[in-house]
């Protein structure tokens, strides 16, 4: 075992250099040291590596190769050097809290309903573990969540031990295989009286150091339950922002936390009424527009139109008011230099002339054939100019 691994709580270490190889690295010169020992944990078990420095060099990478840890570095180190080994705490304490917090789900999601983990990803906001469910009710999650923080009540003892491979007792303990690369005896962790499980990984000493854990949704995967949780820090990290979200929330609806939804409800279905009363007014002017352009002497041949609050359903109306009638239809929606959309209509063989100017001039892209042609445009600052084309 690394020094990490028989003390996952180890901030610094003194070491020497064994081997030092210049290497490409992301696409750049950089070393790969190997020490006698580390305290910097190499990925492995489904838990990131560790950052630290090497005599003050940043370490950008710890890898697993056999029995190795290589440390990947930007500048060497003399092999056969002294070298002090200094770890990103920070980063590794929430490690090990989301590690920890895992095989403590796992193991009362197993214990308690027969759920297998198949799979785990710590993330950067939030992890995850696979579950071979394929749902999981919210009466099992709060259950489940009640079950984790009470055995963290309970300040269990987590610790490491070595068995021998191949022995009784290692048949007997959770696992989801070992690397292929593994070699001698394999290291358990077990939570005293909950769990025995092969990890390589680094982990709290007591659960009770877990602090708190919430489960926060889950998402179908092929059949199986993926559940999102947050770990120590991580909860009340979240817990803060939520706090913060909540008083933002009472600031701007001017009421209490229980009433927001009730105040966003309100809202929203307002909202919605004025939404369709807006769309039915735009239709409306749609069919003004047009019919004061039919009732002009002499008919003009080009109608156009811009309107920064029109939508596709403002440009359909002007055009469909327009079927039949000898005129090209040029409207635009959006702020007045752009983007936003724009549609030509009318006669087939005048839209197919210069629709494709048109969209050049609106740095556009578009389609359509026959009487009509829509498209995106990136901006208007040129729609005075494409105008002009059409008269």
């Amino acid at each position: 075992m690394f020094a990490c691994q028989r003390d996952s709580y180890a901030k610094s270490l003194k070491s020497v250099v064994r081997l030092c190889n210049e290497v490409k690295f992301d696409g750049s010169d950089a070393y790969e040291v190997t020490l006698e020992d580390t305290v910097l944990f190499p990925e492995g078990g489904g838990q990131p590596d560790d950052r630290g420095t090497l005599n003050g060099i940043p370490v950008i990478r710890v890898i697993r190769r056999g029995a190795d840890a290589v440390h990947i570095t930007r500048s060497p180190l003399e092999v056969g050097a002294d070298v002090d080994i200094a770890v990103d705490w920070q980063r590794r304490f929430d490690n090990m809290q989301q590690h920890s917090g895992q095989h403590l789900i796992t193991a009362l999601a197993d214990g308690k309903w027969n759920y297998k983990t198949t799979s785990w990803n710590l993330g950067e906001s939030k992890s995850h573990l696979e579950l071979d469910c394929k749902s999981l009710p919210v009466e099992q999650i709060e259950e489940l969540e009640r079950m984790v923080n009470n055995a963290i009540l309970e300040s269990r003892p987590m610790t490491p031990r070595l068995v021998e491979p191949g022995s009784d007792e290692l048949n007997e303990i959770r696992s989801r295989g070992l690397p292929a690369d593994h070699v001698g005896p394999v290291r358990v962790v077990e939570i005293q009286g909950i769990d025995s499980n092969m990890c390589c990984g680094t982990h709290v000493s007591n659960i009770g150091h877990l602090q708190a854990i919430k489960l926060l949704h889950t998402e179908p995967k092929r059949g199986h339950t993926l559940l999102f949780y947050v770990a120590g820090q991580r909860a009340l990290t979240l817990l803060q922002r939520c706090v913060e979200s909540e008083r933002q929330l009472t600031r701007l609806l001017s009421c209490g936390p229980e009433e927001h939804s009730q105040c966003v409800d309100r809202i929203l279905k307002s909202q919605k009424v004025t939404t369709k009363t807006l769309r039915n007014q735009l239709l409306e002017i749609a069919e003004l527009l047009v019919a004061k352009h039919l009732a002009e002497s002499p008919l003009k041949p080009v109608m156009s139109v811009h309107r920064e609050d029109g939508d596709m359903a403002f440009m359909n109306a002007l055009a469909s008011g327009l079927d039949g009638k000898d005129v090209l239809l040029f409207v635009t929606c959006g702020p007045e230099k752009g983007p936003g959309s724009f549609m030509l209509a009318g006669p087939a063989a005048k839209v197919s002339a210069v629709s494709s100017q048109i969209a050049t001039l609106l740095d556009a892209k578009g389609g359509g054939r026959g009487s009509r042609y829509q498209g995106k445009a990136k901006s208007f600052t040129k729609r005075a100019e494409a105008e002009a084309l059409l008269s």
